[in-house]
């Protein structure tokens, strides 16, 4: 084959030979991660935490708490380190993060980024990582307890 003819394809391959993927919008990649797992509603995710079958990380930054207050007994851990405090196998883990098995509810201001954050925790082979839907504003609104 001649030098035009290999370069035919030019630009249609990816990393490693792999088909070039069209980009996809929020809305799309949200219906996928969301996809790879089950997520739960506020009342299933209080009466997880209440009977220590999961762990609640408030994942909101400071001045949503501040404004809204916190869940009790969640783990509050920014988004920007959330790999770093709950992969198992990490250097810099918070206590909780005790292995892969640990059942993690990821919660948000309004179940968006949380969803992106879980999936993201699933690629570290947290396979039972989920989000809140509705986030912290569903919680609140579920009348769940909150303090300031």
């Amino acid at each position: 084959m001649s030098g035009a003819g290999q370069r035919a394809g030019a630009g249609t391959e990816g990393p490693a030979g792999k088909g070039a993927e069209q980009p996809v919008g929020i809305d799309e990649l949200l219906e996928r991660v969301r996809a790879g797992y089950t997520r739960v509603e506020a009342r299933e995710a209080y009466d997880a935490a209440g009977a220590g079958e999961a762990l609640l990380v408030d994942i909101r930054y400071a001045a949503l708490r501040e404004r809204d207050g916190l869940i009790p007994g969640a783990l509050v851990v920014e988004r920007n380190e959330l790999e770093w405090r709950l992969d198992p196998q990490g250097s810099h883990r918070v206590p909780e993060a005790t292995g892969h098995d640990l059942r993690i509810v990821v919660i948000c201001n309004e179940g968006y980024a949380s969803s992106l954050a879980a999936a993201s925790l699933h690629g570290l082979g947290l396979h039972r990582a989920t989000d809140l839907v509705g986030g912290f504003q569903a919680w609140k609104a579920a009348g769940l307890p909150v303090t300031p």
